[in-house]
């Protein structure tokens, strides 16, 4: 969750953020997210079949900022940013409402992606992970004009994905409005395209071919700190 305490605006990747606590952003549809459905990779692996931009792609490998051995709730539901994908796909069979280029206001362009990961529910423990609310859900609250930039791990605290979709948290004594960078709804229509394609079986479910690296994999992400030139 990215919050302002200096009282200049900044133009981040997690979009404008106001001075002096005037917004709060954050990302991920919470409890409909795939990654914190299945928290330590026991069903999502390379190999995994997705559904990607409006089409048909793949998981490929772990993301560029994998970072499985943080810190974890005891649902498995990690405390800080962990797990990301690599994935691929036939960009001609996408749609255009689910691949989209953005500009983000002061900072540059991005793109909007929509991806969707059946999960199947294979036991007892899956279907635990699977059951995740939003309030099981935290993410930190941090500092983007001083916390971030110098790499401080100091937090405002954290607060619930419910919180964050109330519009609203509480930070530092002040009641501070929240925006999602992810849309919940898209993500809702999302899960139910996938849905209607795995019950028609147009889209069949795949085994991965080999492992994410989870928590007990050693691998973690390692900052790439700046070095002076002399």
């Amino acid at each position: 969750v990215a919050v302002n305490l200096s009282d200049k605006i900044i133009y981040t990747y997690m979009g404008v953020i106001k001075p002096k606590l005037g917004n709060a952003n954050y990302c991920s549809a919470g409890q409909l997210s795939p990654l914190l459905n299945d928290p330590l990779y026991k069903t999502i692996g390379v190999g995994t079949r997705i559904f990607l931009g409006g089409g048909v792609g793949y998981v490929a490998w772990q993301g560029t900022q994998h970072d499985p051995t943080v810190k974890r709730k005891e649902n498995g539901v990690p405390c800080v940013p962990a797990g990301t994908l690599a994935v691929i796909g036939d960009l001609k069979g996408m749609k255009a409402e689910w691949l989209r280029g953005a500009s983000m206001l002061g900072y540059g362009v991005s793109l909007i992606v929509g991806i969707g990961i059946p999960i199947p529910v294979l036991n007892e423990e899956i279907a635990k992970y699977t059951a995740v609310k939003d309030e099981d859900i935290f993410a930190p609250v941090v500092d983007y004009s001083r916390a971030y930039p110098q790499l401080m791990p100091d937090t405002l605290g954290e607060v619930s994905y419910a919180e964050l979709k109330s519009g609203k948290i509480l930070i530092q004594g002040k009641e501070v409005p929240t925006t999602p960078l992810s849309s919940y709804s898209k993500a809702r229509e999302i899960a139910e395209t996938l849905k209607a394609w795995i019950k028609k079986g147009e889209f069949l479910l795949t085994e991965p071919v080999a492992a994410l690296p989870g928590p007990e994999s050693g691998v973690s992400f390692k900052m790439l700190n700046e070095r002076p030139i002399k």
